[in-house]
C-alpha cells in the first residue's frame, strides 16, 4: 500500500522556521519525484517545491524568494521541506505528492499519482 505521511506542521510566529517531513512507503522511492503543494483557505492549491529522488534535481515556486529548501534522505525514504523566514501568507495546509519524473511542469498536480493527507502550517503575525 502506497503511503505518504506528511508531518511537521504547526503554529509559528512570522520570521520563524519549520521543517516538514514526507515519509514515503509502498513504492520505490528513487523512481519517483516528490512535490510539496499547499492550499490556503479560499485559494487554489499551488506547487511549492519538488525533488527528483534519484538525482536530487529540485524546483521551487518563484514566489518563495529562496526561503524554502527541499531535500531527501534516501535511507529513510523521506523528503523534507525546510521553511525559513515564514510569513503569514505561508499559512496553508501543506501536502506532499509523488509522481514518476517527466519533462512536464513539476507543479502540474494532475501529473501526481499519490497524495499525502496534509499538515497544517499556521504563521501568526
Amino acid at each position: 500500500e502506497v503511503q505518504l505521511q506528511a508531518s511537521g506542521g504547526g503554529l509559528v510566529q512570522a520570521g520563524g522556521s519549520l521543517r516538514l517531513s514526507c515519509a514515503a512507503s509502498g513504492f520505490t522511492f528513487e523512481d519517483y519525484g516528490i512535490g510539496w503543494f499547499r492550499q490556503a483557505p479560499g485559494k487554489e492549491r499551488e506547487g511549492v517545491s519538488y525533488i527528483e529522488n534519484d538525482d536530487g534535481t529540485t524546483a521551487y515556486a518563484d514566489s518563495l524568494e529562496g526561503r524554502f529548501t527541499i531535500s531527501n534522505d534516501k535511507a529513510k525514504n523521506t523528503v523534507y521541506l525546510q521553511m525559513n523566514s515564514l510569513k503569514p501568507e505561508d499559512t496553508a495546509v501543506y501536502y506532499c505528492a509523488a509522481r514518476i519524473p517527466s519533462s512536464g511542469w513539476e507543479f502540474e498536480d494532475t501529473s501526481y499519482d499519490y497524495w499525502g493527507q496534509g499538515t497544517l502550517v499556521t504563521v501568526s503575525s
